[in-house]
């Protein structure tokens, strides 16, 4: 019984991390980050502490308002899962992967590109 409630908790981690990149909220995405996060912009790569990655985001998602996220691949192994998207905002689209790491009943973000 136990790996079942594991296995969707998951996946309403993923469904949520979904849905805070779909409405641009950074505050909503920070609750999935652990400690750090490693994020990149194009041909900038920073890693950020859980606060200076929601700033980080705010920032993002403000200059860059999200119209849509569509999935093209998804893929998952039993500790970790990846998710690549097309991220279409205002001011154009972004090639979006999201890569996850399974800690106790959730997936936290360890990585977010967002690549024109």
């Amino acid at each position: 019984m136990v790996p079942v409630i594991f296995f969707c908790y998951s996946f309403v981690s993923v469904d949520e991390i979904l849905s805070a990149i779909k409405n641009g909220s950074a505050s909503q995405l920070s609750k999935y980050i652990e400690n750090t996060v490693e994020i990149t912009f194009t041909a900038k790569k920073n890693t950020y502490s859980k606060s200076q990655a929601e700033l980080v985001l705010k920032d993002f998602f403000n200059n860059n308002e999200v119209k849509n996220f569509a999935i093209v691949h998804k893929g998952d192994n039993p500790n970790a899962q990846f998710i690549i998207g097309t991220l279409e905002t205002k001011s154009g689209e972004f090639r979006t992967t999201i890569y996850m790491k399974q800690k106790g009943d959730k997936q936290l973000l360890q990585e977010i590109r967002f690549e024109k």
